[in-house]
C-alpha cells in the first residue's frame, strides 16, 4: 500500500473501504512512519496543529448492576476503587474550575450505572447552566442509557454533547456485556441525536476482538454520524474479568489511531483511557492522527501528570485548544511549564467530541 497516496485520496473525499481499514491494521512496523506521515496530512487538513484537551469527572462512583468485563466499577468487578452516589453540585463545579485550570475545553461529567433517575438528570441539568454561566465550559456528559425525556431535558440546559461509547462490534458485545445489549447503546445515540445534541461514542481496543469486530464498530460510527471518537486501549484492572488481557503493543496502536482518522477525517479523535501503559514512549505520535486527548486522571485509575501532557505538546510544537482568548507567548499552564506551548482559540464546535469514560 501506497501509504501517501491514499492520504490524499482520502483528502479528496474518498471513504475508506473495509479493505483498505484491514490493510492499515496490517501495515508492516517499518511501514508505521509512512502511514503516520499521510495521516498526519489528513489530521492538519481538517484539525491544524490543534490539541483539544478534555477533563473527567466521574461524579457517580461504582454502585453499577452492569457487567461489563472491562470496567471497575461493574457488579461483578472486585477493584477496590471508591463507591459513591452522584456528587453534589459543589463538587462538580470545583471539577469544572480545575478543568478550566488544566486548559481543558471540555469538562466530562460521567455517572455509573444503568441510566440515569430523573432527580439524577434534573441535578445534572441545574449544575450544568451553572457551569455554563461561571465558566463557559464546553459539556459533555456520560450518563448511561438514556430516555428520551431525558436528553431533552439535558439539551434544553446547555448539555453540548452526550458521549455513550459502543467499545466494540455488534457481533462482540455480548462477550464482554450480558445486561444490556449493543443495539441499547445505538438507541440513546438516535435518543441523543434526535433531542439535538452531537454525539460523542468510542471504542475500546484490546478486550480480545478480532480485527473484524474492529473494522466493523469504525463503520459503525460512519452510519451514525459520531462527531467525536475516544479511542480507549484496555488498561487491564486487577478484579476484571479482563485483568489477565494485555494484548496490546505501542505500534498497533498507532496504526488504529491512523485507522480511526483515515476512517473520519473530519470527526475529532481522541487517545482516551489506556493511553500511558498502552502506547507509553509513543504517546506524542499518537497526536499526528488524534487531535484531542484526556488530561489528568480516567474514572478510577490515574492519567499521566498534567505538566507532562502540557509539554509533550509544546515539544510536538502543537497548540492547546481553549475557549477563551488567550495569546501564544503566554504561559501553558497553572505552574507555568517551561516549554509552555501555545494556547489557541477555539470556536464553539471544536470539531467534533468523547467522555471516553
Amino acid at each position: 500500500m501506497q501509504w501517501h497516496l491514499l492520504g490524499q485520496r482520502v483528502l479528496g473525499g474518498h471513504a475508506l473501504t473495509r479493505e483498505e481499514c484491514h490493510a492499515v491494521l496490517n501495515c508492516s512496523d517499518v511501514e508505521v512512519p509512512d502511514l503516520l506521515a499521510a495521516t498526519f496530512r489528513v489530521r492538519r487538513e481538517h484539525f491544524g496543529l490543534k490539541v483539544h484537551f478534555y477533563y473527567l469527572k466521574n461524579a457517580k462512583s461504582g454502585l453499577c448492576p452492569e457487567d461489563c468485563g472491562y470496567c471497575s466499577q461493574s457488579i461483578i468487578s472486585t477493584a477496590p476503587i471508591e463507591k459513591y452516589t452522584i456528587a453534589n453540585e459543589r463538587v462538580l463545579l470545583e471539577g469544572a474550575r480545575k478543568a478550566k485550570a488544566l486548559n481543558a475545553r471540555t469538562y466530562c461529567i460521567v455517572a455509573s450505572g444503568r441510566g440515569p433517575t430523573d432527580r439524577e438528570v434534573d441535578h445534572v441539568c441545574s449544575t450544568v447552566q451553572k457551569i455554563k454561566d461561571e465558566l463557559g465550559l464546553h459539556i459533555c456528559a456520560c450518563l448511561g442509557l438514556l430516555k428520551p425525556h431525558q436528553a431533552e431535558k439535558l439539551a434544553a440546559a446547555g448539555v453540548d454533547r452526550i458521549n455513550h461509547n459502543l467499545n466494540t462490534s455488534r457481533r462482540y458485545y455480548e462477550e464482554i456485556c450480558t445486561t444490556h445489549t449493543y443495539e441499547d447503546r445505538v438507541q440513546t445515540l438516535n435518543v441523543v441525536a434526535k433531542a439535538g445534541m452531537e454525539l460523542c461514542s468510542g471504542l475500546i481496543v484490546g478486550m480480545g476482538e478480532t480485527e473484524q469486530d474492529l473494522v466493523d464498530v469504525v463503520m459503525e460510527f460512519r452510519q451514525l454520524k459520531v462527531h467525536s471518537i475516544p479511542v480507549n486501549f484496555l488498561n487491564s484492572i486487577e478484579g476484571t474479568p479482563l485483568e489477565a488481557v494485555h494484548a496490546l503493543n505501542p505500534r498497533y496502536c498507532l496504526k488504529v489511531l491512523c485507522l480511526l482518522r483515515l476512517a473520519h477525517p473530519q470527526v475529532e479523535i481522541r487517545i482516551a483511557g489506556g493511553r500511558e501503559v498502552n502506547l507509553r514512549w509513543l504517546q506524542a505520535m499518537g497526536l499526528y492522527a488524534a487531535n484531542s486527548m484526556f488530561v489528568s486522571d480516567y474514572l478510577t485509575t490515574k492519567g499521566q501528570d498534567p505538566q507532562e501532557d502540557f509539554k509533550m505538546v509544546a515539544d510536538l510544537g502543537f497548540e492547546i485548544v481553549t475557549g477563551d482568548h488567550v495569546s501564544s507567548d503566554e504561559v501553558c499552564s497553572p505552574t507555568n511549564c517551561d516549554d509552555g506551548a501555545a494556547i489557541a482559540t477555539a470556536d464553539h464546535s471544536c470539531g467534533g467530541h468523547t467522555c471516553g469514560g
